[in-house]
């Protein structure tokens, strides 16, 4: 009864004050872009657990240590990254579709850098780029038929030129770096 009570009095509180979980900017285009794929694909997401987050922030002050590749993407300073696993990624012959929804969801604020679709496997990636002060964001979005990830990092002028030299390997440069989880 305690237990039901207290619950009850949660709920409530939450209601009238508001949800204690930060709510999404309305001009947060990465949040946008995960609510994009999720109603598309009819998936959900899965949040990098709070250990995960740790061993990505470790991992990166690590790799600043190291110096060398490692540190291209550990001088970010911020990554945010989705990922979604088992599921199913089937556009029904829809990429388009999904290509025109993305570029709706992103406006005019971000610029289109690389976009690879490949319909018969459903494997697309997208990269988009856009100024952030002295520094640039870069958004990846990757999806293939049982997983997709949502990268967003922000890197400085020379990082970004040096991901620039090979194109097609940007988008899983920044994956991997911003996911990276070695021992």
């Amino acid at each position: 009864m305690k237990r039901r009570l207290a619950i009850t009095a949660l709920a409530g509180a939450i209601l009238v004050l508001g949800s204690p979980f930060p709510r999404a900017r309305a001009n947060d285009d990465f949040s946008a872009v995960v609510r994009a794929i999720e109603q598309f694909y009819h998936v959900k997401h899965q949040n990098l657990p709070l250990l995960a987050r740790a061993a990505i922030t470790t991992t990166r002050t690590a790799a600043k240590i190291r110096g060398g590749e490692a540190k291209r993407i550990a001088q970010a300073g911020s990554a945010r990254v989705v990922f979604f696993e088992d599921q199913e990624f089937d556009s029904r012959g829809r990429i388009a579709t999904f290509k025109a929804s993305l570029e709706n969801t992103l406006r005019d604020a971000w610029s289109p850098l690389v976009e690879t679709l490949a319909a018969k496997e459903e494997e697309q990636t997208y990269i988009y780029v856009r100024e952030a002060g002295q520094r640039f964001n870069v958004l990846v979005v990757t999806i293939e038929r049982h997983e997709a990830t949502v990268v967003q990092v922000t890197v400085a002028p020379e990082v970004l030129a040096t991901l620039l030299k090979d194109p097609n390997e940007m988008g899983r440069a920044i994956t991997s770096d911003a996911t990276i989880n070695d021992n």
